[in-house]
């Protein structure tokens, strides 16, 4: 299968020097374009208030450029809305899921656990991070963390209706049911971690991290020892070179993927 590597949604929190991104995966399948997360959409493009709380602008400072959202960079590759069948989401947290309303025709996998926890949070945080915009009309289809091994990884699944080479890899911690996305592409496994961690050097041995993007984590983590087990995995993984593995938000990663 062919990935294409997208930025839809650069983001220049204060600290972070070069910023940080929103890395989406486009899939193109003999059963139709497949997103994996899809950054901000043109609805926060045209009216970033409904959707993201005065704390996020703040901190995050998103750009907004609607040539970045998905929607513009799919058609820049000579499709439509309508090419696109499924959307895969690592989660449900604003700079991920803020493109879903751009594809109305698609269906959008997420855990059950995390579809759960936006729709019944528990507490401000979750409150905060999964606004309900951007979920409306949006047609889910949910997944239990639930199968195979794979690389090391347990619960692991295929997706009816995509390529058996398309799974689901549970990535708990961040959120409820936060979840990395496996793809087999033309020159190998790839693994989207989502927000499993932040900064590259989290998964290279020695780890390495930079203050904010550390801070950034444990604020946003709903279960930590989770989250710090699935990074050690994560580090191992990579350090085996059997898997290309890479964040959501870093942009020296996406850059080297591009």
């Amino acid at each position: 299968m062919k990935v294409h590597h997208l930025n839809c949604g650069t983001m220049r929190p204060p600290l972070v020097a070069g910023g940080i991104v929103a890395h989406c995966l486009l899939i193109e399948t003999d059963r139709g374009l497949v997103l994996v997360d899809t950054g901000f959409g043109t609805h926060e493009v045209v009216d970033p208030k409904a959707t993201i709380d005065p704390l996020s602008r703040t901190l995050l400072k998103p750009v907004l450029d609607v040539n970045e959202t998905a929607i513009s960079q799919v058609e820049r590759r000579g499709h439509t809305a309508d090419d696109v069948r499924h959307i895969l989401l690592t989660h449900l947290d604003m700079d991920h899921a803020g493109g879903l309303r751009d594809f109305p025709k698609a269906t959008v996998h997420v855990l059950n656990t995390e579809l759960e926890a936006a729709t019944n949070p528990k507490g401000p945080k979750e409150r905060a991070r999964y606004p309900k915009a951007q979920r409306e009309g949006v047609t889910f289809e949910t997944h239990k963390a639930e199968g195979e091994s794979w690389h090391g990884f347990e619960a692991v699944r295929n997706i009816a209706g995509l390529p058996d080479d398309v799974l689901m890899v549970p990535l708990i911690g961040h959120t409820r049911g936060h979840t990395g996305i496996a793809v087999k592409s033309d020159n190998g496994w790839l693994l989207h971690a989502g927000d499993a961690y932040f900064y590259r050097g989290e998964v290279e041995t020695p780890p390495s991290n930079i203050f904010a993007l550390k801070l950034t984590a444990k604020q946003t983590e709903t279960i930590r020892e989770q989250r710090l087990s699935n990074v050690e995995r994560l580090r191992e993984l990579k350090a085996r070179g059997e898997v290309e593995v890479f964040s959501a938000h870093d942009p020296v990663e996406l850059a080297r993927l591009a």
